[in-house]
């Protein structure tokens, strides 16, 4: 895939998985639109609706891009992915800018870790709002143009969490969940259209989601490492990929693993906390 012609929106571009993907397909040669939430001391009128000024840290992975080279392809895009109206605006000013939007990679995500005795309502709103209403958005900002110019890619980063519910995640594993079967239907309704979908299910990356945790990850990869994987499976257009192998081998097992067993296995490991 030669990515030098491909102009490509990421969200959650600030850190981990989103930033580790935007240094590297600068590398490539890609045109980046780079988004992530604005500086969280603006007015809330325009935080609704409008653009954001970028924030730091999205502005020092545009700069770690640029380095002395000025003509780098790449721009900062402060929006909240919570809100339709502020994606949009963002998409439609790199699109002005560039011309159009090849792939959608949606990146942004979070994630609580919460027994379910304590379980908190607006804790897994906000949870939900981010990983799935947050895709929907970033969808809908790019879709329609795909659709006229009939191509394109949207790629979305799930997790293998999606599969079953894991102990003290069920805001994540919901999400996760949600937004695979989100992606799943989108592609089979643009079958035809000439846009692909990617779903990517990553197991434990070293990010800083995943930084601090007192459990072993099992399998735990490096972030170049994990990059490298969803750049391929972006790159073979495939409609699911799971890795490390190791991993999503044992966590298919899972899907056919009878309850009780599944549940002795899950009492005794936590890997959130």
């Amino acid at each position: 895939m030669d990515w030098s012609g491909k102009v490509v929106l990421i969200t959650g571009a600030s850190s981990g998985i989103g930033r580790g993907l935007a240094l590297e397909l600068a590398r490539r040669g890609a045109t980046l639109g780079l988004l992530a939430r604005g500086i969280e001391t603006q007015p809330a009128a325009v935080r609704s609706g409008g653009e954001l000024e970028p924030s730091t840290r999205l502005l020092e992975v545009v700069n770690a891009i640029r380095g002395d080279a000025t003509t780098a392809r790449v721009m900062a895009l402060g929006a909240d992915v919570r809100d339709a109206d502020s994606v949009r605006a963002a998409a439609e000013r790199l699109r002005q800018e560039f011309g159009r939007i090849d792939v959608l990679i949606a990146n942004a995500g979070m994630g609580t870790t919460t027994d379910a005795t304590q379980l908190n309502p607006r804790d897994v709103a906000h949870v939900l709002e981010v990983n799935v209403i947050g895709a929907v958005n970033s969808i809908a900002a790019v879709l329609p143009e795909m659709i006229k110019e009939g191509s394109g890619q949207l790629v979305a980063i799930s997790s293998l969490a999606a599969y079953r519910g894991l102990r003290k995640s069920g805001a994540y594993s919901a999400s996760k969940a949600a937004l695979s079967a989100l992606f799943e239907s989108v592609r089979i309704d643009l079958i035809g259209t000439g846009v692909d979908v990617t779903i990517i299910h990553p197991g434990f990356i070293r990010t800083p989601l995943t930084a601090g945790r007192k459990a072993k990850l099992p399998f735990l990869m490096e972030l170049d490492d994990g990059v490298e994987k969803i750049l391929w499976a972006i790159e073979k257009r495939k409609k699911s990929y799971a890795f490390p192998w190791q991993l999503a081998s044992i966590v298919r097992l899972g899907m056919i693993m009878p309850n009780f067993v599944y549940d002795w296995i899950n009492r005794r490991n936590s890997f959130r906390e």
